[in-house]
Parts: structure tokens; C-alpha cells; sequence
């Protein structure tokens, strides 16, 4: 299992929604970086449960235990920099727990590692991205003197069916103060280790980066963005990225995410066995991924950014 992300600025995480805490090392962070922890907890903060009915009723404040790679002073010190986000409220749901959840992962982690546990499949939790949350946070303190800002929306979200039920998202993000350059040919494009980030986030199910899929329906001269003498661009139809290379336009995607598969009534399911079952909704899930999805987002773009910036002898640098 990977779990790893990053090159340059790198994020290892573990644990999953039932462990006692989850666990990330971030290697990369550049010796000397301000390190924030009221930015870090007030961009965990945005990641929370609310107190919307819509939102799960599991109650985690996450804070964040950093143990090493930052000094008294609140200063990276170059090393590796290890954290902890205790789970507070875990509940082992007993009913559930042989019982292959509805377009979750039981099934798959069932043929490829055996587990016929949910209890087992904490690692395909949203849960997870606490720690995309924290690395995000600090990746995005390394883009500050760049004077790079990413902000996420939410476009729209489908129509629940009946009462209980879960629907699904569009969520826009916007990257501004990008040098142009950013990305190298081929096989590591910007726009593609964008796509690969963003389709790693839990119930990521479509990615488009400018017009997008309208391409489709576009010629040529409507979509070609143009250039003035003094090579600034007359439209952004290509999102900021040109040969998978960031042009120093502002760099727009969008991410489609399809409805949690946990709903708040019984669905007809099977077990490990392959026994017809009932697989029972609770609150314990949101009905939609936004708004909290919005700072995974944001973190994720921050750290595709920050792995780019930090290659060595970049000239962007």
C-alpha cells in the first residue's frame, strides 16, 4: 500500500478512522520556514464536523502533536517534521462490521488483501486526509513569500433522493501568483500530478483543468488563447497550464466527487460470504464531502505546488 505522496515535499501518513491516532512525516520543508500552528489548527478547523445536521455526529477536534522538525521558536529545522492527530470518538460498529458496505471499498480491499473486516478498511476513511490538512498547511506556508493563494468552492451539489441520503459535489479551485514554468514535459506534467492529487482524495470521480470537457464542444479559434506584444494572454481557456507547463496565468480545476457511500437508511448489501445482508445507515457520516473537502482541495494543490517549487537548482525559486 503507498503511502507516501511527494517527491521533493513529501508527505508519509498512517492510521486510519479507528486507530488511536493518525500519523504523518513531512520531509522537505525548507530549514528556516515560520511555522504557523494557529494557521495549521485554523485550517483543521475548516476540515471539522459542523453542527449542521448534514454533518457527521462524530465529534474529533484534531489537534495537531508535532514531535519533531520544529523548534522552540516555531521555525522549521530542516528535518523531517513528524505529527500526531489523536482519534477521539471512535465507535466500532458492530452491526456493520461483516457486511460489504454499498460502493465503499469492502469489496476491493476484500480481493486484494483478504480483510473481511470493515473494522480493517480505516485507511480508506475520509479520516485520512487530517494529515493531506496539516502538510497542506505547511505547504502553503512555504508559498506565502511567493505570494501564491489557493482558494476552493463549491460549484454545486446534487438533489438527495429522500431524506438521509448522500449527494454529490462540484468543487472549483482557483491558484493565483503561479510563475510561469512550473511542471516538466511529458510524464510529469503540472496539470497531470494536479489530476493525480486531486483523484486521490476520497470520492474524487472526475478532474478538469480550464474549459475542461467544454473543450469538446469548442473549435479552435474560439479556444486558443491568444497573446499581446507584450505576451500577456487576451483569455485563459487552457486553466494556466500550456504543454503541462503553468504560464503564469491563474490556474483553474475543477473536481467532481460522487455522493458519500454512507446514507442514513438500510441498504440491501451482502456479507464476506456473499449472503444477502442489510448494511445499516447512521449519522456518522456527512451527506455531502463539501464543504469539508474544500480544505483537502487546497492541500493537496498547495503540496503539488511545493514539490514543484523545491526542485533542486529550480530557477522559479
Amino acid at each position: 500500500m503507498t503511502d507516501t505522496f511527494g517527491i521533493f515535499y513529501k508527505l508519509t501518513d498512517k492510521g486510519g478512522t479507528h486507530d488511536p491516532y493518525l500519523e504523518g512525516v513531512i520531509e522537505g520543508c525548507p530549514k528556516g520556514t515560520p511555522i504557523d500552528f494557529d494557521f495549521i489548527q485554523s485550517e483543521m478547523a475548516r476540515r471539522a464536523p459542523s453542527q449542521n445536521a448534514e454533518s457527521t455526529q462524530r465529534r474529533e477536534k484534531d489537534p495537531v502533536i508535532f514531535l519533531s522538525g520544529i523548534d522552540e521558536n516555531h521555525i522549521a529545522t530542516g528535518e523531517p517534521i513528524r505529527f500526531q492527530i489523536p482519534n477521539q470518538d471512535v465507535q466500532i460498529d458492530e452491526r456493520n462490521r461483516h457486511v460489504i458496505k454499498p460502493s465503499h471499498a469492502s469489496y476491493t480491499y476484500f480481493k486484494k488483501y483478504g480483510f473481511r473486516d470493515n473494522e480493517q478498511m480505516g485507511r480508506a476513511s475520509a479520516r485520512q486526509t487530517a494529515c493531506r490538512v496539516v502538510a497542506g498547511a505547511i505547504a502553503k506556508l512555504i508559498l506565502r513569500p511567493h505570494g501564491i493563494a489557493i482558494t476552493a468552492e463549491t460549484l454545486r451539489t446534487g438533489t438527495p433522493a429522500r431524506e438521509g441520503d448522500s449527494v454529490g459535489a462540484l468543487v472549483q479551485c482557483r491558484i493565483q501568483g503561479l510563475p510561469a514554468g512550473l511542471g516538466e514535459p511529458v510524464h510529469d506534467k503540472f496539470s497531470a500530478r494536479l489530476a493525480y492529487a486531486m483523484m486521490s482524495i476520497n470520492a474524487a470521480k472526475g478532474f478538469e483543468i480550464g474549459e475542461g470537457f467544454h473543450a469538446t464542444e469548442m473549435s479552435g479559434s474560439q479556444y486558443n488563447d491568444l497573446q499581446n506584444t507584450d505576451f500577456s494572454f487576451r483569455t485563459n481557456h487552457d486553466g494556466g497550464v500550456q504543454g503541462g507547463i503553468t504560464n503564469g496565468q491563474e490556474v483553474v480545476f475543477r473536481v467532481a466527487f460522487k455522493p458519500i457511500p454512507s446514507v442514513r437508511f438500510d441498504q440491501e448489501s451482502i456479507d464476506y460470504d456473499g449472503n444477502p445482508a442489510i448494511y445499516y445507515g447512521s449519522n456518522r457520516n456527512d451527506l455531502c464531502v463539501s464543504p469539508r473537502v474544500l480544505p483537502v482541495v487546497e492541500a493537496m494543490a498547495a503540496m503539488v505546488i511545493a514539490d514543484f517549487l523545491l526542485i533542486p537548482n529550480n530557477s522559479n525559486l
